[in-house]
């Protein structure tokens, strides 16, 4: 875990403090001019970030006529971290290391001073303490601008990768679609082809309406296919519902088309919210496919009802008249309905009745907390 910098304006505070301490360590008072600069140069600190070449000048007078020199090196530090421009880092260098190796008052400096060996030390030192703030600004500049660019570079595999998987997805979805609609569609074409000529060349009245609820399934099976293998070949990234999504205003329809004898009875509220409404029109839809697929003859009962702020959905048919055909089946119906109903906050149960029929029931709250 890397550790929070502390806020700009208590480090320059810090900063301006620090050199305050300095100026009063090396700075005699009664050196008026002395402490002018000095202040002078602590106070410029404040403008560091803004004006870094104006701070950086209003600091020199400080090292020329004092060995108080702190500002001047936070100062030239900081100018070294914000510009780019490397002439003027060594132009600012070479001053700050002329004004702090010769004596003040320049006048009063004589040849013969300068031509010792302690001098040439002091030279050495003054040049590195110069070097030093402009390599570390420098360094810190490079440091986080190369930050910035592993931002840039991370981001920019990342929108890699999303395109790549993507593009990886569009094309599962596109062969989705392709055998949706050359096996699914093509199948269901001739159920509807047979069931509608059954529907005409029927004997009796109760085969061609079996033969008419067949071929509008069918239909309605046709369409909806349809519209999931548009959205299969869509390329786009936003989230698309595979199918029109139903309402309580479709239970009635849903209950007449269902093949079997079932009776609806529904007291609900009209603003019930849209995800309520799928699930109880999903709870149905499942409980009467499996009347359908289970229990052949048997006649079944919707009851919606909304008590004390929650929605009971309860769908109850009776024991099947003529043993059931086995047909192929995934398990997921009532799984699919447990998921939805615990997304609710609601509850799915389901089980065996005393008569021989099945009972499925959904409780789900009406208002839903966003």
């Amino acid at each position: 875990m890397t550790g929070r910098r502390p806020p700009a304006v208590l480090l320059d505070a810090a900063l301006v403090g620090a050199s305050l301490v300095d100026a009063w360590v090396n700075v005699d008072v009664k050196e008026q001019a002395a402490l002018a600069c000095a202040l002078l140069g602590a106070c410029a600190l404040a403008l560091r970030r803004r004006l870094p070449l104006t701070t950086f000048a209003l600091t020199v007078p400080t090292a020329l006529i004092s060995d108080a020199v702190f500002a001047t090196t936070a100062a030239l530090y900081t100018l070294s971290s914000l510009s780019r421009h490397r002439v003027l880092l060594v132009g600012c260098a070479l001053a700050y290391a002329v004004t702090d190796f010769l004596p003040w008052p320049w006048w009063a400096l004589k040849t013969a001073q300068l031509a010792g060996t302690h001098n040439l030390v002091h030279l050495s030192y003054t040049l590195a303490t110069a070097a030093a703030p402009v390599f570390l600004g420098q360094l810190v500049q490079a440091r986080r601008e190369l930050s910035l660019r592993l931002a840039e570079i991370t981001e920019a595999r990342e929108h890699e990768r999303l395109l790549a998987s993507q593009s990886v997805l569009a094309q599962e979805r596109a062969q989705l679609a392709r055998e949706m609609h050359d096996v699914v569609s093509h199948q269901v074409s001739l159920i509807a082809v047979q069931a509608g000529a059954l529907q005409v060349g029927g004997r009796d009245a109760e085969t061609r309406q079996a033969a008419a609820t067949i071929r509008q399934l069918s239909v309605q099976t046709l369409d909806e296919l349809r519209h999931m293998v548009s959205v299969l070949r869509a390329s786009g990234i936003r989230p698309t519902e595979l199918t029109p999504q139903p309402s309580l205003a479709d239970l009635r329809r849903l209950v007449d088309g269902s093949g079997i004898e079932a009776k609806l009875e529904t007291d609900l509220p009209e603003d019930l919210p849209p995800t309520v409404q799928r699930a109880v029109y999903r709870t149905v839809q499942e409980a009467l496919t499996n009347v359908r697929k289970h229990a052949p003859g048997a006649t079944a009962t919707v009851r919606v009802r909304c008590v004390d702020g929650t929605v009971h959905t309860t769908v109850t048919n009776t024991a099947p008249t003529r043993p059931s055909l086995p047909l192929p089946s995934a398990q997921h119906g009532l799984a699919g309905l447990c998921q939805r109903a615990e997304l609710l906050g609601g509850t799915v149960t389901a089980g065996p009745t005393a008569d021989g029929g099945y009972e499925l029931r959904l409780e789900v709250p009406a208002v839903q907390n966003r």
